[in-house]
Protein backbone atom coordinates (compact mmCIF):
# COMPACT_ATOMS: atom_id res chain seq x y z
CA UNK A 1 0.00 0.00 0.00
CA UNK A 2 1.25 3.26 -1.01
CA UNK A 3 1.67 5.46 1.77
CA UNK A 4 3.77 8.61 0.64
CA UNK A 5 4.53 9.29 -2.64
CA UNK A 6 6.28 12.16 -4.52
CA UNK A 7 8.53 13.04 -7.64
CA UNK A 8 11.35 11.71 -5.82
CA UNK A 9 9.88 7.86 -4.73
CA UNK A 10 7.36 6.11 -2.60
CA UNK A 11 7.16 4.80 0.66
CA UNK A 12 5.01 1.72 0.84
CA UNK A 13 3.40 0.62 4.22
CA UNK A 14 3.42 -3.32 3.71
CA UNK A 15 6.02 -6.20 3.42
CA UNK A 16 8.72 -5.68 1.93
CA UNK A 17 7.98 -9.04 0.11
CA UNK A 18 4.51 -7.61 -1.25
CA UNK A 19 6.68 -4.35 -2.30
CA UNK A 20 9.14 -6.39 -4.26
CA UNK A 21 6.91 -9.00 -5.96
CA UNK A 22 5.47 -5.67 -7.84
CA UNK A 23 8.79 -4.90 -8.89
CA UNK A 24 10.62 -5.78 -12.20
CA UNK A 25 13.85 -7.70 -12.67
CA UNK A 26 16.44 -6.19 -12.44
CA UNK A 27 15.33 -2.56 -11.86
CA UNK A 28 16.96 -1.48 -8.48
CA UNK A 29 20.32 0.00 -8.08
CA UNK A 30 21.25 0.31 -4.67
CA UNK A 31 19.93 -1.47 -1.33
CA UNK A 32 20.73 -0.34 1.90
CA UNK A 33 19.20 -1.45 4.57
CA UNK A 34 19.42 -2.80 8.75
CA UNK A 35 17.23 -6.02 9.27
CA UNK A 36 15.49 -6.36 12.50
CA UNK A 37 18.36 -8.84 13.45
CA UNK A 38 18.63 -10.95 16.47
CA UNK A 39 15.81 -10.01 18.34
CA UNK A 40 17.35 -6.92 19.84
CA UNK A 41 14.93 -4.60 19.13
CA UNK A 42 11.13 -4.58 20.04
CA UNK A 43 9.92 -3.65 16.27
CA UNK A 44 6.64 -3.31 17.17
CA UNK A 45 6.88 -6.86 17.02
CA UNK A 46 7.62 -7.40 13.51
CA UNK A 47 10.15 -10.14 12.19
CA UNK A 48 11.06 -11.08 8.85
CA UNK A 49 11.70 -14.05 6.39
CA UNK A 50 15.23 -13.51 5.59
CA UNK A 51 15.48 -16.35 2.91
CA UNK A 52 12.71 -15.15 0.81
CA UNK A 53 13.74 -11.64 1.43
CA UNK A 54 17.68 -12.42 0.33
CA UNK A 55 16.08 -13.87 -3.26
CA UNK A 56 13.69 -11.19 -3.55
CA UNK A 57 16.82 -8.70 -3.50
CA UNK A 58 19.03 -10.88 -5.96
CA UNK A 59 15.95 -11.18 -8.59
CA UNK A 60 15.53 -6.82 -8.03
CA UNK A 61 19.13 -6.07 -8.07
CA UNK A 62 20.62 -4.76 -11.62
CA UNK A 63 23.62 -6.62 -12.97
CA UNK A 64 26.29 -5.12 -11.23
CA UNK A 65 23.94 -3.35 -8.44
CA UNK A 66 25.06 -3.45 -4.84
CA UNK A 67 23.13 -4.02 -1.61
CA UNK A 68 24.48 -2.80 1.83
CA UNK A 69 23.27 -5.16 4.43
CA UNK A 70 24.39 -3.79 8.32
CA UNK A 71 24.05 -6.17 10.37
CA UNK A 72 25.03 -7.39 14.10
CA UNK A 73 24.75 -10.47 16.27
CA UNK A 74 23.29 -10.80 19.91
CA UNK A 75 25.26 -12.21 22.49
CA UNK A 76 22.78 -15.42 24.04
CA UNK A 77 24.00 -17.64 26.82
CA UNK A 78 27.64 -15.90 26.33
CA UNK A 79 27.67 -16.96 22.80
CA UNK A 80 27.42 -14.55 19.71
CA UNK A 81 24.19 -15.83 17.78
CA UNK A 82 26.65 -15.64 14.09
CA UNK A 83 23.89 -14.26 12.32
CA UNK A 84 25.54 -12.34 10.23
CA UNK A 85 28.11 -14.53 9.15
CA UNK A 86 25.47 -17.06 7.78
CA UNK A 87 23.68 -14.45 6.26
CA UNK A 88 26.20 -13.30 4.15
CA UNK A 89 26.94 -16.86 3.61
CA UNK A 90 23.41 -17.36 1.98
CA UNK A 91 23.69 -14.23 -0.18
CA UNK A 92 26.53 -15.91 -1.80
CA UNK A 93 24.74 -18.84 -2.26
CA UNK A 94 22.35 -17.63 -4.41
CA UNK A 95 25.06 -15.37 -6.14
CA UNK A 96 25.98 -12.26 -4.74
CA UNK A 97 29.61 -11.57 -4.40
CA UNK A 98 30.85 -10.52 -1.29
CA UNK A 99 32.54 -7.55 -2.03
CA UNK A 100 33.46 -5.97 0.78
CA UNK A 101 32.94 -6.44 4.62
CA UNK A 102 32.94 -3.34 6.45
CA UNK A 103 32.91 -2.60 9.75
CA UNK A 104 30.58 0.60 11.38
CA UNK A 105 32.40 1.53 14.35
CA UNK A 106 29.66 3.28 16.63
CA UNK A 107 30.20 4.36 20.68
CA UNK A 108 29.95 1.43 22.80
CA UNK A 109 27.23 0.35 25.00
CA UNK A 110 28.44 0.37 28.52
CA UNK A 111 27.79 -3.87 30.16
CA UNK A 112 29.01 -5.18 33.09
CA UNK A 113 30.80 -8.68 31.19
CA UNK A 114 33.64 -10.45 31.21
CA UNK A 115 34.58 -9.20 27.00
CA UNK A 116 35.38 -5.82 25.59
CA UNK A 117 32.39 -3.15 24.97
CA UNK A 118 31.15 -4.23 21.85
CA UNK A 119 31.48 -1.24 19.47
CA UNK A 120 30.93 -2.11 16.03
CA UNK A 121 28.26 -3.62 13.26
CA UNK A 122 29.02 -5.36 10.11
CA UNK A 123 28.47 -3.94 6.74
CA UNK A 124 28.14 -6.28 3.65
CA UNK A 125 28.55 -4.81 0.52
CA UNK A 126 27.01 -7.86 -1.50
CA UNK A 127 27.36 -7.28 -5.52
CA UNK A 128 26.36 -9.31 -8.29
CA UNK A 129 29.35 -9.17 -10.24
CA UNK A 130 31.43 -6.64 -10.12
CA UNK A 131 29.92 -3.16 -8.91
CA UNK A 132 28.41 -0.50 -11.58
CA UNK A 133 29.60 2.69 -9.87
CA UNK A 134 32.19 3.22 -6.92
CA UNK A 135 32.62 6.85 -5.84
CA UNK A 136 35.51 6.25 -2.88
CA UNK A 137 34.94 8.67 -0.40
CA UNK A 138 38.12 10.43 0.46
CA UNK A 139 39.46 11.64 4.02
CA UNK A 140 42.53 14.22 4.90
CA UNK A 141 45.92 12.21 5.31
CA UNK A 142 47.00 12.47 8.73
CA UNK A 143 50.52 14.49 8.05
CA UNK A 144 50.81 17.20 5.30
CA UNK A 145 52.82 15.53 2.00
CA UNK A 146 54.05 17.51 -0.73
CA UNK A 147 56.02 15.48 -2.15
CA UNK A 148 56.59 13.60 -5.24
CA UNK A 149 57.46 10.10 -5.76
CA UNK A 150 59.81 8.78 -8.90
CA UNK A 151 57.74 6.63 -10.95
CA UNK A 152 59.28 4.32 -13.66
CA UNK A 153 58.05 1.98 -16.38
CA UNK A 154 58.80 0.96 -19.45
CA UNK A 155 57.40 2.35 -23.30
CA UNK A 156 56.44 -0.15 -25.61
CA UNK A 157 60.05 -0.37 -27.22
CA UNK A 158 61.24 -1.30 -24.03
CA UNK A 159 63.23 1.96 -23.27
CA UNK A 160 62.48 3.01 -19.99
CA UNK A 161 60.13 6.06 -18.76
CA UNK A 162 60.58 7.52 -15.51
CA UNK A 163 58.13 10.23 -14.11
CA UNK A 164 57.02 12.23 -11.46
CA UNK A 165 53.67 11.87 -9.46
CA UNK A 166 52.93 14.53 -7.56
CA UNK A 167 51.49 13.41 -3.58
CA UNK A 168 47.76 14.66 -2.64
CA UNK A 169 46.71 15.25 1.06
CA UNK A 170 43.85 13.53 0.94
CA UNK A 171 43.41 9.22 0.51
CA UNK A 172 40.54 6.84 -0.26
CA UNK A 173 38.44 5.89 3.44
CA UNK A 174 39.72 2.66 4.52
CA UNK A 175 36.48 -0.26 5.33
CA UNK A 176 36.15 0.78 9.04
CA UNK A 177 34.13 4.00 9.33
CA UNK A 178 33.88 5.79 12.37
CA UNK A 179 30.01 7.19 12.56
CA UNK A 180 28.66 8.12 16.12
CA UNK A 181 25.68 7.62 17.50
CA UNK A 182 23.30 9.60 20.12
CA UNK A 183 21.15 12.39 20.49
CA UNK A 184 22.06 15.02 17.99
CA UNK A 185 24.79 12.89 16.19
CA UNK A 186 22.70 10.05 14.56
CA UNK A 187 20.13 12.71 12.99
CA UNK A 188 18.80 16.24 13.85
CA UNK A 189 15.40 14.72 12.89
CA UNK A 190 13.88 15.07 16.74
CA UNK A 191 11.01 12.87 14.99
CA UNK A 192 13.71 9.98 14.35
CA UNK A 193 13.80 9.41 17.83
CA UNK A 194 10.48 7.65 18.02
CA UNK A 195 12.03 4.51 16.14
CA UNK A 196 14.06 2.41 18.42
CA UNK A 197 16.81 2.26 16.23
CA UNK A 198 17.71 4.94 13.66
CA UNK A 199 20.02 4.70 11.03
CA UNK A 200 22.87 7.33 11.06
CA UNK A 201 22.31 10.09 8.31
CA UNK A 202 25.68 9.88 7.67
CA UNK A 203 25.88 6.59 7.30
CA UNK A 204 23.22 5.77 4.47
CA UNK A 205 24.44 8.67 2.39
CA UNK A 206 28.08 7.91 2.29
CA UNK A 207 27.01 4.34 1.02
CA UNK A 208 24.59 5.97 -1.32
CA UNK A 209 27.08 8.62 -3.15
CA UNK A 210 29.70 5.45 -2.75
CA UNK A 211 27.62 3.22 -4.81
CA UNK A 212 25.38 5.01 -6.82
CA UNK A 213 24.96 7.71 -8.91
CA UNK A 214 22.39 10.68 -9.53
CA UNK A 215 18.69 9.36 -10.89
CA UNK A 216 19.72 5.78 -10.02
CA UNK A 217 17.22 4.08 -7.88
CA UNK A 218 18.16 3.11 -4.10
CA UNK A 219 15.69 1.09 -2.27
CA UNK A 220 15.68 -0.02 1.59
CA UNK A 221 13.34 -2.83 2.05
CA UNK A 222 13.11 -2.32 5.89
CA UNK A 223 12.67 1.58 5.94
CA UNK A 224 12.12 2.38 9.77
CA UNK A 225 12.09 6.00 9.88
CA UNK A 226 13.11 6.64 6.54
CA UNK A 227 16.47 7.64 6.44
CA UNK A 228 17.61 5.79 3.21
CA UNK A 229 14.74 7.27 1.46
CA UNK A 230 15.58 10.89 2.88
CA UNK A 231 18.89 10.30 2.51
CA UNK A 232 18.61 9.59 -0.99
CA UNK A 233 16.12 12.15 -1.95
CA UNK A 234 18.67 14.97 -0.27
CA UNK A 235 21.21 13.18 -2.80
CA UNK A 236 19.23 13.21 -6.03
CA UNK A 237 18.64 9.29 -6.38
CA UNK A 238 14.70 7.88 -6.35
CA UNK A 239 14.20 5.95 -3.71
CA UNK A 240 11.50 2.91 -2.95
CA UNK A 241 10.89 2.38 0.92
CA UNK A 242 9.10 -0.78 2.60
CA UNK A 243 7.75 -0.41 5.97
CA UNK A 244 5.17 -2.83 8.19
CA UNK A 245 4.81 -0.85 10.47
CA UNK A 246 2.26 1.74 10.88
CA UNK A 247 3.55 4.36 13.28
CA UNK A 248 7.22 3.99 11.63
CA UNK A 249 5.45 4.87 8.12
CA UNK A 250 4.24 8.13 9.58
CA UNK A 251 7.51 9.08 11.30
CA UNK A 252 9.28 8.07 7.78
CA UNK A 253 6.46 10.09 5.93
CA UNK A 254 6.92 13.39 8.05
CA UNK A 255 10.68 13.29 7.46
CA UNK A 256 10.37 12.54 3.91
CA UNK A 257 8.13 15.68 3.84
CA UNK A 258 10.58 17.43 5.96
CA UNK A 259 13.37 16.81 3.58
CA UNK A 260 11.37 18.00 0.39
CA UNK A 261 10.69 21.09 2.09
CA UNK A 262 13.90 21.57 2.77
CA UNK A 263 15.42 20.89 -1.12
CA UNK A 264 12.26 23.48 -2.35
CA UNK A 265 13.82 25.87 -0.22
CA UNK A 266 17.33 25.31 -1.55
CA UNK A 267 16.17 25.36 -4.79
Amino acid sequence: MKYYECENGVLYCENCLDTMGGMEDNSVDLTVTSPPYDGLRDYNGYSFDFESIARELFRVTVIGGVVVWVVGDATVNGSESGTSFRQALYFKEIGFNLHDTMIWRKSGIPRNCNRYEPEFEYMFILSIGAPNVFNPIKTRKLYKDNRSTKQAGRFKDGSIKIGFAKQTNTKVMGNVWNIPVGGGLTTKDKIAYKHPAIFPDKLAQDHILSWSNEGDTVYDPFMGSGTTARMACHNNRRFIGSELSAEYCEIAKQRMESERSQLTIDL
